[in-house]
């Protein structure tokens, strides 16, 4: 115990001392020791990191789940170490409350039908975003917090125990200036008035204390130089390791934007999937106008598609049954705007009235009267069929 009584008195001498010695280098009236420029550069560079690996990681916590509630209970779990329970993202309980809701107005029914087309397209969404979160937690935001919470951390330390010996050689360095001055002041007025040989041996005796406390203190200043030195070497290559860090958090975004476009293709595949089964439940439930032979129904489209046909298919049609006024008719669509396009992303056709797509190549568009605006006929050689607009980059 009085030991420790010891040791905690001297540690307290010793923080006093340091805060002194801060209190005078911030007043001005005593001298700092300035670290190496390569030093203080590293120093900089290491806190601009660390602000913004803060800021990123905090506005990427919100992006991916900007509920605060949610976001606190995944800070309290994680701080627990443990499990956070599995949850259901937003899309996925709006597509359960669409399902819900067309049992009760009846899955037979128009409006329920649509309601379960729509529910579980919901419910894909939510699985892509689900995953999403997944992947950019375990490729992204934990690699983010793990250089907060280990590396900076260590980071800090050092930098911490570099200044607390930075301050120890400022007071050696101080304590050494003093002893020397007392030293050549002792030595410049000596006292001849005193003839007694007691005040000689006091003066002489004086004299012998003053170079004992300056050799002491230079003694003082050469460890506190060496321990110095040793501190700034060491944080010196902690912070060169920023770099490193650098190399990592760049490899860690890749992934992430990877991990983001993975996310809204599925989401861009999914919602033109539900337009296409909506306008498939709208066709269904949609009566006869007086002008549907200007829109063509999705057989003709397709025979019109395919071509002209042979000759010998043309007399084996004939001889087997004449074809209808419409037929001909939607058989007989003019073509508008012929242009070429660029395939921006590769797509894959739904059914024999589409044509497969492959990124980058040139194929011929047009449009026919009455085709859905989101769509046009393309043409590769003797292939032909409906794309998609929005994979496409029309040329003039």
């Amino acid at each position: 115990m009085d030991f420790n009584v010891k040791k905690l008195a001297s540690g307290a001498g010793v923080f006093f001392t340091r805060a002194v010695q801060f209190t005078e280098e911030k007043l001005g009236q005593a001298e700092k020791t300035e670290l190496d420029p390569h030093l203080e550069n590293l120093i900089t560079r290491a806190d601009c990191t660390k602000n913004w690996t803060e800021k990123i990681l905090r506005q990427t916590e919100v992006l991916l789940q900007p509920n605060p509630s949610a976001r606190i209970e995944e800070f309290i779990y994680d701080k627990l170490d443990k499990k956070l329970p599995s949850r259901t993202t937003n899309p996925e309980l709006l597509g359960q409350y669409m399902l819900e809701a067309a049992n009760e107005f009846g899955p037979g029914t128009p409006y329920g039908s649509t309601l379960i087309t729509v529910g579980e397209y919901q419910k894909r969404l939510g699985g892509a975003e689900r995953e999403l979160l997944q992947t950019s937690a375990a490729t992204f935001l934990t690699p983010l917090r793990n250089f907060l919470e280990g590396d900076w951390r260590t980071i800090s330390k050092e930098r911490r125990l570099l200044e607390n010996r930075r301050l120890d050689l400022d007071i050696c360095k101080a304590r050494l200036k003093k002893a020397k001055q007392a030293e050549a002041k002792a030595a410049a007025a000596p006292d001849f008035q005193e003839t007694r040989p007691r005040n000689y041996v006091l003066s002489a005796s004086a004299s012998a204390l003053l170079s004992e406390e300056v050799d002491k203190a230079e003694h003082e200043l050469r460890v506190a130089q060496t321990e110095f030195d040793r501190q700034a070497e060491v944080t010196r290559l902690l912070l060169e390791g920023i770099g490193s860090t650098h190399l990592n958090h760049l490899r860690c975004l890749q992934d992430f934007a990877e991990a983001q476009a993975t996310y809204y293709a599925q989401c861009h595949h999914y919602m033109q999937d539900l337009q296409r089964e909506l306008n498939k439940c709208a066709n269904s439930v949609s009566t006869p106008h007086p002008t549907a032979a200007v829109c063509p129904d999705p057989d003709h489209l397709s025979a019109f598609l395919s071509g002209p046909s042979s000759p010998v298919a043309t007399v084996s049609s004939s001889s087997s049954q004449r074809p209808s006024k419409l037929d001909m008719e939607q058989t007989q669509l003019p073509v508008t705007g012929s242009r070429k396009a660029k395939v921006l992303y590769d797509y894959d056709a739904h059914d024999a009235s589409e044509l497969s797509l492959l990124a980058d190549e040139l194929i011929t568009v047009y449009t026919v009267p009455g085709m859905d605006p989101d769509w046009l006929i393309g043409e590769r050689g003797n292939q032909k069929g409906k794309v998609p607009v929005t994979y496409l980059e029309l040329l003039s």
